[in-house]
Order: C-alpha cells, then sequence, then structure tokens
C-alpha cells in the first residue's frame, strides 16, 4: 500500500463545499461504465455453485507460500519502481500467464504496459553557492533539494520555521521574508506540537517552514540539519547523490509539486559563515537547534548576501504494469471485464548496510507481495476451469504503487481494454498478516484477525457490489467483513491510498481487500515468514469465487452512487 508520505502533512486537507448544481453536472458526464450501465441489477442472493467451490480450492495456503518466497525474497532487492528486482517478478509473472495460455493484455501482443519514467536528479557542477565572495562547493558544503532555480538576497533566521495557529506557533513574527532567503531548522513539527494540531487546512490553519516562505515572497532556503544528519552526510555523500531524484510516469498526472523556490542543506562550514558576527553565533544556532528551543526570529546583517542556484538533469527509463486477459466463453458478455488487481512493487531497499541487523532490504511480503502471489494464484485457478465464465478477467499488477498509484493511473488513463466495459475492480493490498491473541503490540492494533478481513468501497459505488459480495461470503467461508475504514472521510484515507482508487475515479466500481496496518509495514521485517498463509488461502478463495459471480452475473453491478466531486478533488486528482 502507499505510504501516506510525510502523514497529514504530505496529504492535501482541502475542504470545501460544492454545490448540487456541480454534483449534478459531473453525474451528467460520469464515464460510459456509469452511464451505460443497465437497469437490471445483479443477484443479490448470489450462492457459490459447487464447481466454484472445487475451483477456488486450487487456490492453497503451500502455493501462495511457494510463489511469495520468491516475489519477497531478498534476490529481488524489495521490487523499487523502477529497479533490477521489479523487473524480474514482471517476468516470473509473465512468463507463468504464458503458460496457462491467458491472452497478452499489455502492448503490442506482450504481456508488458510500457510506462516511460522521467527522472529528475541534480547536476552537481551547475549546482553551487556563494557568501560575500566565499564559494562553496556542492556535495561537501551543502546538498539540494531537487528545485532547481537561483535565490539571492539578504538573510532571515526563521527557527523552526513552522506556522500552526491553534497552537499560537508562528516563526515569521515580527521578520520581513520577501524577496530574501530563510534559514530554518531541518525535521519535525516543532516542540510542544503534534499531528493531531495539523487540523483544517495546509496554507489557512497551519504551514511548513518551505510552503509558508515560498507563498511570503522568500526567494530560497537553506536548511540547518540536527547533529545525526551533520555527522553522516559527509560519510554517506556519494550514496545521496547517487539516490537523489525522482521518477514521474509520462503521459500520466505528474506528481503534486513541491514548493518551486531553491532549497540547499547546510554543511558547519556553511552555518559557521552564514551566523558570523551576527548577534546570535552559529554555536548557539547549534545548541537551539538541539535544545528545540529556536529563540526569536531576526534578519542577518543586511551587508551580508548569499547566492545559490540549484541544477537538475534529466534522464529516461522504463517500468510496466503486467497484463493478462482470460477471455470469457459467453459471445457477447466476453467483451465486458472483471479486474483484479494488486500492486508487485514495494520500496527498494535502504541506500547504506549500516543498518539495524545489516538488514537492508524491504521484501513486502505482505505490502503487496500478498497479493501479487494471490492475483497470480487465481489466474492459475481460472486457467483450468472446464468452463470459462462468461466475461472476461482482466489481471492486471500494477507497477509504482508506492510511489504514488502509478501504474493504476497511467492503465487507467491508457486502458489496454475499454474502460467502459471494466464491470468493477477487484483490489488485493495485504492480506497475509493477522493479529494473534493477546497481541498487545501498538502498532498492531488495527490488525485484522484469522477470519477478518477489511473490506473497503463495496457498498460505497454500487448498492448492488455490496450485497453481491456480502452474499457470496456468507455463502461461502463467511469472513469477518470489517467495514471500519469503508469511508472517503476515514482519517487514513485507506479509500485513496491504493490502486482502486483510480478506477473508482472513472467510475467503475471497486472492492479493496486489507489487513489493516502492521508492526511491520514499510519496514524491513515485512518478510514471508510472518505471513499466515491460512488466512492467506481463505481470503484468496473468497475474492476468487466472488469474481467467479461477478463475471458470471446477468447484468453488471449499477453505479447508483457516484463518487462525488468533493471526494475526487479531495484525493488530490
Amino acid at each position: 500500500m502507499e505510504s501516506s508520505g510525510t502523514g497529514i502533512m504530505g496529504e492535501r486537507m482541502r475542504k470545501f463545499m460544492i454545490s448540487w448544481l456541480l454534483v449534478f453536472a459531473l453525474t451528467a458526464a460520469l464515464p460510459a461504465s456509469y452511464a451505460q450501465s443497465v437497469a437490471t441489477s445483479v443477484s443479490a442472493s448470489a450462492t457459490v455453485s459447487a464447481s466454484s467451490r472445487q475451483s477456488a480450492e486450487g487456490i492453497t495456503s503451500a502455493q501462495l507460500r511457494d510463489y511469495l518466497y520468491f516475489v519477497a525474497s531478498d534476490e529481488m532487492e524489495g521490487r523499487d519502481t523502477p529497479s533490477r528486482g521489479l523487473n524480474i517478478v514482471a517476468k516470473f509473472i509473465a512468463m507463468n500467464l504464458s503458460r496457462w495460455g491467458l491472452k497478452p493484455g499489455g502492448d503490442n501482443g506482450t504481456y508488458f504496459q510500457k510506462i516511460t519514467l522521467r527522472r529528475s536528479k541534480l547536476d552537481g557542477p551547475k549546482t553551487e553557492a556563494e557568501l560575500d565572495g566565499r564559494k562553496f562547493k556542492f556535495g561537501e558544503d551543502f546538498y539540494a533539494a531537487l528545485n532547481p532555480g537561483t535565490a539571492s538576497g539578504q538573510l532571515v533566521y526563521v527557527g523552526h520555521g513552522w506556522v500552526i495557529k491553534n497552537k499560537n506557533i508562528d516563526a515569521y513574527r515580527g521578520v520581513n521574508i520577501k524577496d530574501k532567503i530563510v534559514v530554518f531548522y531541518g525535521g519535525g513539527l516543532p516542540k510542544g506540537a503534534s499531528l493531531t494540531d495539523l487540523g483544517g487546512g495546509q496554507g489557512t490553519d497551519w504551514d511548513t517552514p518551505s510552503e509558508y516562505a515560498f507563498k511570503h515572497g522568500a526567494k530560497g532556503a537553506i536548511i540547518i540539519p540536527d547533529s545525526r544528519v551533520l555527522t553522516t552526510l559527509t560519510a554517506r555523500r556519494q550514496v545521496v547523490l547517487e539516490q537523489r531524484g525522482t521518477f514521474t510516469p509520462q503521459n500520466s498526472k505528474p506528481e503534486a509539486e513541491p514548493s518551486q523556490m531553491p532549497i540547499i542543506t547546510a554543511s558547519p562550514a556553511m552555518i559557521q559563515a552564514l551566523f558570523q558576527g551576527e548577534k546570535v553565533a552559529a554555536t548557539e544556532i547549534f545548541n537551539r537547534r538541539e535544545a528545540s528551543d529556536p529563540g526569536e526570529s531576526f534578519e542577518l546583517s543586511p551587508q551580508k548576501r548569499m547566492n545559490f542556484s540549484v541544477a537538475n538533469t534529466f534522464e529516461e527509463t522504463q517500468t510496466q504494469n503486467v497484463v493478462g486477459i482470460l477471455e470469457g466463453s459467453d459471445p457477447v458478455l466476453k467483451n465486458e471485464y472483471v479486474a483484479v488487481g494488486a500492486h508487485y512493487d514495494h520500496v527498494g531497499m535502504r541506500a547504506t548496510a549500516a543498518v539495524p541487523n545489516g538488514d537492508k532490504i524491504f521484501n513486502g511480503a505482505d505490502d503487496d507481495g500478498s497479493g501479487t502471489v494471490s492475483v497470480l494464484a487465481m489466474a492459475e485457478a481460472l486457467s483450468r476451469l472446464p468452463q470459462r465464465p462468461k466475461r472476461s478477467v482482466l489481471f492486471i499488477w500494477h507497477t509504482g504503487e508506492e510511489k504514488g498509484l502509478w501504474g493504476s493511473q497511467y492503465f487507467t488513463d491508457n486502458p489496454t481494454v475499454p474502460l467502459e466495459k471494466i464491470i468493477t475492480q477487484l483490489n488485493i493490498d495485504m492480506i497475509g498478516r493477522s493479529k494473534r491473541a493477546g497481541d498487545t503490540t501498538p502498532a498492531n492494533r488495527s490488525l485484522s484477525g484469522p477470519n477478518e478481513i477489511y473490506v473497503i468501497g463495496s457498498k460505497m459505488m454500487s448498492a448492488d457490489l455490496g450485497r453481491l459480495s456480502e452474499a457470496v461470503n456468507k455463502s461461502y467461508l463467511n469472513l469477518e467483513f470489517n467495514y471500519l475504514y469503508d469511508n472517503p472521510a476515514d482519517p487514513n484515507r485507506f479509500f485513496f491510498r491504493s490502486d482502486h482508487f483510480n478506477y473508482a475515479r472513472k467510475g467503475i466500481p471497486i472492492i479493496f481487500y486489507f489487513d489493516g496496518e502492521h508492526e511491520d509495514y514499510h519496514k524491513t521485517s515485512d518478510s514471508p515468514d510472518k505471513i499466515d498463509y491460512q488466512k492467506m488461502e481463505k481470503i484468496a478463495r473468497t475474492i476468487y469465487v466472488t469474481l467467479l459471480e461477478l463475471a458470471n452475473a446477468k447484468a453488471r453491478p449499477r453505479v447508483d452512487k457516484p463518487l462525488s466531486p468533493q471526494v475526487i478533488n479531495d484525493s488530490g486528482f
């Protein structure tokens, strides 16, 4: 599952009212998947047939375990996007789809839908800084964020740099930052503040140091790092320079841009030079930094001028979604699709091996190795059915989910099958972990039990789909469906944080299956040995028989509750 980034700070917290007239206008222009839905509802009393039960038994815990120990092995190097390990897993999936006779659903008769990525990284030789004629060297005296540009002007020290109105925190009281360069501490929230204080909207009720400075006319920013960062920057210099960069898929919506003023991180030598001769010396600035007590903001000497430039360079590479199709048996209904998917990427490796226990690989066994291999097992089970379902089944493994839902966004913007023909998308993202009896670990408080799964979105857009989902479950394994997060207003924002959302925003009804966050979420300890394979088998089988019911239903689920404009806009799209 995609991380919430910097938590609440990384989310767009816009809150606004949309008139009924706008809702009506959007509904009238909904994608064809809604406009073409038929009036006849799907069966709300679905029962799982003997043949479906028998077919589902082909999905076994032993099979899932075998696949997962490959997909989440150290040799896959954490499946970052892009990476060698991710490409190996893509080829592994495609090889099996070919063996089982599924049609390629990617580009040019292949199983791969290629996505060109454009990487922005720092151009070291053209990134430079100067203070009153003294030149500083990039990579030794300072480092830079990926915001290209040039800053020149006087300097203003603003401590932690935060503005949080409900805590009466304003680092900019008494100083003028327009057309100047701000100097502030890097790191988290100021002393006395927590994430719960960031209510309301960013820009009105609170703001980060760089965003506030940019919006109020600052030309650039210099960050004072803490002592831990200061002592590791030199040792990690080459790794930092090689790793610094972001990829964005071309022909798809780019990531939200940060403030566009250039930002650099200063070394002790640069900080010493900045505060030399000032009313507060560099030593005191460092002491304040360590004590989380920034003191009053102040303008540095007006004779002191700083100039720095940050330059970027670009390169291209590729990643891919993996897409396979099991064609339906009905001459008419085979032109419709039930989509089932998972993201097969994870977050890669740490930049250095100097980590606890020497483990630098984020294996991503639950996130989302569990979904990846479950979809693979479903494709294998379906390929062995003596009679294929009436509708076609679209299997898709999305890339780059951890980077911002890249793969699903790219597919839904550039579909390889008619998007209006996809009747439902079933998304599997983390279904392999269980909360043990007596587990009081705070990080596991929301983890689901061995017979429980969080179900998100099944009733949100289509009452038909919600009824079918529950009816199939009750007539089959009768798992505990937990709807705690089945709400776009859920503060965890899970509805927006996995690949199903990109289908939902196009008007396609979805179901998202999720076991809950746990102590190993996005850690190197998310390993295959911690998976509850019996639970995973039950969840995968339940999703599989739901898929079969949808694929054989007389009518597609009606979208009778389309997403509102507010929900779509609150997502950040």
